[in-house]
């Protein structure tokens, strides 16, 4: 991966440079393992991406986990995505660093 695509803190200049091999190593970096469900919050991150050209808060993935695990959904991406939102599934999802955001 080329490092000159990363800011200072690792998360991707531009989105749009992303592809499934940077989730991939943004994983591996982050000793997690990609499952079905990492895949089904990163592509929605991805579609809201492409759709507003802004990455989704918290809120929105958790609003998206919700329809299949319900009033877990929170506790969901916190278990998908252990050390944070922004830190984890953000960089994973080639979304640039968010500024003052809540975590959900």
């Amino acid at each position: 991966m080329d490092a000159q695509c990363l800011d200072e803190d690792g998360y991707l200049i531009n989105p749009m440079d992303w592809d499934e091999s940077w989730a991939e190593y943004f994983a591996q970096k982050e000793n997690i393992s990609l499952t079905p469900d990492h895949w089904d919050v990163i592509r929605f991150m991805r579609r809201h991406y492409e759709a507003h050209l802004i990455a989704p808060d918290a809120r929105y993935s958790i609003r998206h986990l919700s329809e299949r695990f319900g009033a877990e959904a929170r506790n969901k991406l916190f278990e998908l995505f252990p050390y944070g939102y922004v830190q984890q599934a953000c960089r994973i999802a080639g979304m640039k660093r968010p500024r003052n955001w809540s975590t959900g």
